[in-house]
């Protein structure tokens, strides 16, 4: 099976080409959705946060607004998120890859919006980042309900530039001249990979859910 990390930076189109890549037949695996289950009641890293940011949770569910002020322009605290959630939602990715090669997928997908800035390349076997003008970007992301550009400034800067993104990828997608260009983009990606050899799934010594703390 062949397994590809989908990403870009906000307001490129990530989630657009997520859903034509699964209309392809490619199931995909999208972090944050992942992030969002671990957050929620009952999930499983609400003790951890619960511990290292006292506070954010209420009623057994993360506050994310809580959450997102107590990491804010605030690089330790982070990195504590992120030792906390990243394990986990990698333990989350494996096992949505053993599950797609048990129902024979030929192509996974890994949508993971820090592919670059977590070294999740070295967990595929191809990258693709999605890429569009920024004014174009800039006006889908204050579209957004809450942004403000303070935050949109926030977010980039915690994310590897769109010309670094594009420069380590294996294909560059552009999603700001309309969906048929990007769809025949990635329809061309992926008659391309599927000529490579996949790796095979699920990996020697695998065990469901199990974290690997770096």
């Amino acid at each position: 099976m062949i397994v590809l990390g989908l990403t870009g930076s906000i307001g490129m189109g990530k989630s657009t080409a997520a859903r034509m890549l699964q209309a392809m037949g490619a199931p995909v695996c999208d972090s944050d959705a992942v992030v969002h289950g671990l957050l929620a009641r009952g999930g499983r890293a609400v003790p951890a946060i619960d511990a290292a940011f006292p506070g954010v949770v209420v009623d057994g569910v993360v506050s994310r607004p809580a959450l997102g002020a107590a990491v804010f322009r605030d690089p330790d605290a982070l990195k504590r998120l992120e030792a906390i959630l990243h394990p986990m939602v990698q333990a989350a990715q494996r096992d949505f890859l053993v599950r797609a090669a048990r129902c024979g997928a030929r192509i996974a997908v890994l949508d993971i919006p820090l592919l670059f800035e977590t070294n999740g390349q070295r967990r595929v076997d191809a990258t693709i980042v999605v890429s569009a003008p920024f004014a174009v970007q800039r006006a889908r992301v204050l579209a957004r309900p809450g942004m403000t550009a303070e935050k949109f400034a926030g977010i980039l800067a915690r994310q590897m530039p769109d010309p670094e993104k594009r420069r380590r990828a294996d294909y560059v997608v552009p999603t700001g001249a309309g969906r048929l260009v990007t769809r025949r983009a990635l329809q061309g990606i992926v008659r391309d990979v599927v000529r490579r050899p996949g790796r095979h799934w699920p990996p020697r010594g695998y065990q469901p859910g199990q974290i690997h703390h770096a």
